[in-house]
């Protein structure tokens, strides 16, 4: 695609929209989360696993990787459940489709790919239709720091979501700000998340007190509400997502997303840190 930063965009019925970058890799299916725990620490850190709404029992716990590299998307399928892959691209024919089978593995278009797994989803009990999911591939440089994310997910009635919400200045809202801060600062090749230690030190130095973070569960903890807050019925840790140390790095990506903490809150408490260390005058 001949471009170093790729930009895939995820999207379905019933879904978040998902946008990943260069280097990081999506796990999907039914129940995908426990796949992660298979993984070395390195690669737990640019892997997020996303569970797909109403799939029927019958659809693989983890039907794919999503691997996003930084000339080509490469979709491995994991699954034991088939499904078809569509694509439109500018060259003469135009469209191609492709039915992916368990072990196989493709590389996606420029432009829109639809993946449909036929009767992979459950409408009511004993009832299914196909589930599909649409994968849009764009060479592009990366969206500002801080804009808000695609969230389009109207309702029946055409309305949209509302946006979650933390409540500023308490202990998740700093918690959050400090697991997001390398998106929101724009250094989001950061080579790790924080550690408890050093949520606890940024928390610290930005408001003066830091709760009970200096003990690593009410860390963990904090870190729990908000992945909970951030991703809704998709946590991580309802579907089996382990420790609050190997996804860390999705919920502080989710923080910044779904803008459970901004720019502005950011450059406010490093501002408000910077007055209250200024000696008197």
């Amino acid at each position: 695609m001949g471009c170093d930063v790729l930009r895939v965009t995820l999207r379905g019925g019933g879904l978040p929209t998902v946008v990943l970058g260069t280097g990081e890799t999506l796990w999907f299916g039914r129940a995908p989360h426990r796949a992660l725990d298979d993984l070395d620490a390195d690669h737990q850190l640019r892997a997020t696993a996303l569970a797909l709404p109403l799939c029927a029992p019958h659809v693989s716990r983890v039907l794919g990787a999503l691997e996003v590299g930084e000339e080509i998307v490469r979709l491995r399928w994991r699954g034991s459940t088939e499904a078809q892959l569509s694509s439109l691209f500018d060259a003469p024919g135009g469209a191609r489709r492709v039915t992916v089978t368990e072990g196989m593995s493709a590389l996606l278009d420029e432009g829109e790919n639809a993946l449909v797994v036929l009767r992979g989803r459950e409408r009511e009990t004993g009832v299914f239709d196909d589930l599909q999911v649409v994968l849009d591939v764009a060479s592009q440089d990366p969206e500002p720091v801080g804009a808000p994310p695609e969230r389009a997910l109207p309702g029946e009635d055409g309305a949209t979501a509302p946006a979650p919400r933390l409540e500023a200045q308490t202990r998740e809202w700093f918690v959050a700000l400090a697991l997001a801060e390398p998106w929101l600062s724009g250094t989001d090749d950061y080579p790790r998340p924080p550690s408890n230690r050093e949520i606890y030190e940024r928390v610290l130095g930005w408001h003066g007190y830091a709760w009970n973070l200096d003990r690593s569960q009410r860390v963990d903890d904090s870190i729990r509400s908000i992945s909970r807050l951030a991703f809704g019925p998709d946590d991580p840790f309802l579907q089996g997502g382990g420790r609050a140390q190997n996804v860390r790095f999705a919920i502080g990506r989710r923080a910044a997303e779904v803008r459970l903490v901004t720019v502005e809150d950011l450059e406010r408490v490093e501002a408000a840190a910077r007055n209250r260390n200024l000696p008197p005058s």
